[in-house]
């Protein structure tokens, strides 16, 4: 029996895998998508890391957990007045992982809808054959053979495991296990001040704990700008997340009462961290597990990763790899963008990613956000700048909201004027740092967004300000 014939075959249903698959149909390809995820029935759970156990759910247990801390401490100043606070974990837990079939559900309606063939299982290459590829997929309906003339890769990533101590998901725990625990823990320890770390550490501070922040880096958020970093990192101090730079874990031990963390000091002082719960969140690698690439001789980079030119082409012709698994920042909006890129170079058009508008953001409280180059960077290559910036602190919406930490940042040239970089820490942050990308994608100077009359009251004031504030001519501070 022939093997089932694809044009496009996306291995991989995450951020960038599906909506290569979404894309690649719209041009009038016929496609199909391999993905593995299961959800509690051992059905299939497309959406990959992002949507299972990373972008969503994290997102759902920050909503939930700040309006549990704000019915605690900030109410009683809008004249709200809470009594009998309670906590249910698991009524909280079960709302994320709503929240998250939710989007299963989406992506599962949008193949039907595009007419994608969907196959529940693991993919690996087997061999090259007269129409391209062939693949062999294991799964829920046993295993099958299909071929493809183009094969996208979106494997995605994993997190990376401290050496030697291993993720057991009780004790020891990823992405996926701080989002998994049942009940809050007296003391959570975290290694790694990144993004899931800072996201997830605020999380159980909110709901209770007491969270230590062990970082290596002696700086705090390095890729960060630095001014913006600090102000994140005063507001964190504030809240209680302790946070200690410049240290050396050394043996980890787990047992009955929890785990204990030896370290060393920025000073080269022998500490011991005892904790309920340990997350370790020192970064990601690519996933290429079980994919078979000597089958047909895909070739991998120093790092693990599919080695790929600017175009996402690998070494292989009609072979194509994207977001995680590929360089480049590991952001699920930065995988989608090149499934869309490379959907629409295999159509012969001409795809178009650019890493320098791809924007960061870190959902903490404060958020931050920026996209372009940070002052350091400037700094570094000696190139001549301007910067402005506004507070919050300033800001007649913000003040309404009770929420006034923070700033946004401009960094233009200093002959052109044009945007290099925006920085921001603050409320919403995440939202107001898309005019930034606008802006800059479409080579605004900073001069463009002072001129543009932005709606009063309103957070998005701060940005205009901070443009004007290049000039040093703010009007509200």
């Amino acid at each position: 029996m022939a093997n089932k014939q694809f044009d496009v075959i996306v291995v991989g249903g995450g951020p960038g895998g599906y909506i290569a698959a979404i894309r690649a149909a719209q041009l009038g390809f016929n496609t199909a998508c391999v993905d593995e995820w299961k959800n509690a029935k051992g059905g299939p759970a497309l959406g990959g890391t992002c949507t299972n156990i990373g972008c969503i759910p994290s997102k759902a247990l920050l909503q939930s957990s700040e309006h549990y801390e704000q019915a605690g401490h900030t109410f009683a100043d809008h004249g709200i007045n809470v009594s009998g606070l309670s906590l249910d974990i698991g009524k909280m837990m079960a709302r994320k992982d709503q929240v998250v079939k939710q989007n299963n559900d989406g992506i599962t309606y949008l193949f039907k809808k595009n007419k994608i063939t969907s196959f529940h299982g693991r993919a690996s290459f087997v061999k090259t054959d007269e129409t391209g590829y062939e693949l062999k997929v294991v799964g829920s309906a046993g295993e099958e053979a299909i071929s493809g003339k183009h094969i996208i890769v979106a494997t995605g990533s994993n997190a990376r495991a401290l050496p030697g101590t291993p993720f057991d998901e009780e004790n020891i725990l990823s992405n996926d296990g701080a989002l998994r625990v049942g009940a809050v823990p007296k003391k959570l320890g975290l290694i790694g001040s990144g993004v899931i770390g800072l996201e997830m550490g605020s999380v159980w501070r909110r709901l209770g704990a007491e969270v230590t922040v062990l970082e290596a880096l002696p700086i705090f958020l390095g890729a960060v700008d630095e001014q913006i970093a600090k102000e994140a990192k005063k507001a964190f101090d504030k809240q209680g997340l302790k946070i200690e730079l410049g240290v050396k874990v050394g043996e980890i031990k787990t047992g009955k009462k929890g785990v204990s963390v030896a370290w060393t000091n920025a000073k080269g002082e022998a500490q011991t961290l005892d904790v309920d719960k340990l997350i370790v969140s020192i970064g990601r690698v690519p996933n290429t597990i079980g994919l078979n690439v000597e089958a047909v001789g895909l070739k991998l980079d120093e790092r693990g990763a599919i080695a790929v030119d600017d175009e996402c082409k690998t070494n292989l012709p009609n072979v194509w790899a994207i977001g995680d698994v590929v360089r480049g920042p590991m952001l699920a909006h930065k995988a989608e963008e090149e499934g869309v890129a490379v959907a629409e170079r295999i159509a012969g058009q001409h795809g178009h990613v650019n890493f320098n508008t791809v924007p960061w953001v870190i959902y903490t409280h404060p958020e931050i956000a920026w996209v372009g180059q940070t002052e350091q960077q400037l700094k570094a290559e000696g190139r001549a700048y301007k910067a402005g910036t506004f507070p919050f602190l300033a800001n007649g919406r913000a003040r309404a909201l009770g929420d006034t930490t923070g700033m946004v940042k401009f960094l233009a040239d200093a002959t052109t004027d044009e945007i290099l970089g925006v920085h921001m820490v603050g409320p919403q942050v995440s939202e107001l740092i898309s005019e930034a990308v606008v802006a800059m994608e479409f080579k605004a100077s900073s001069e463009d967004i002072a001129r543009i009359c932005h709606a009063h009251p309103s957070l998005s004031e701060a940005t205009k300000e901070a443009a004007l504030a290049v000039e040093k001519r703010t009007l509200n501070f």
